[in-house]
């Protein structure tokens, strides 16, 4: 008897132990910005078959995303920036709007505002 108890005692601390781990990674992802969100889905849009590297694209052999790719990300990124109070002419002014400069400084923030949400939850 102790067995079957001691059995469905853990098991019990386990479903909670999981579900609680559920909901701190479902409260981050309900934390994030719509622009956040859109920014994630630019990014994970790269991995669709249309999206993919072409083989010319492949033989560059270069860890560079290819202008193609770049510009889906483009928008998202914009839009993230500007979230933050950055103005469209400081947003010029600060990227020349050079595609890559745009994506790295979103990813700058997307990253800042990941850890501030992280941070939240463990407080």
């Amino acid at each position: 008897m102790k067995k079957y108890f001691l059995s469905a005692v853990l098991a019990i601390v386990t479903l909670a132990s999981c579900s609680n781990e559920n909901t701190a990674v479902n409260t981050v992802e309900s934390m994030k910005t719509p622009q956040m969100e859109k920014f994630d889905k630019a990014f994970k849009s790269l991995g669709d078959p249309e999206n993919r590297p072409t083989e010319e694209e492949r033989k560059r052999n270069t860890s560079e995303l290819s202008d193609r790719r770049k510009a889906l990300l483009v928008p998202s990124s914009k839009e993230l920036i500007l979230s933050t109070g950055v103005t469209e002419a400081e947003l010029t002014r600060k990227t020349g709007n050079d595609m890559s400069q745009i994506i790295v400084w979103a990813t700058q923030i997307y990253m800042q505002k990941s850890e501030e949400i992280r941070k939240n939850i463990k407080s």
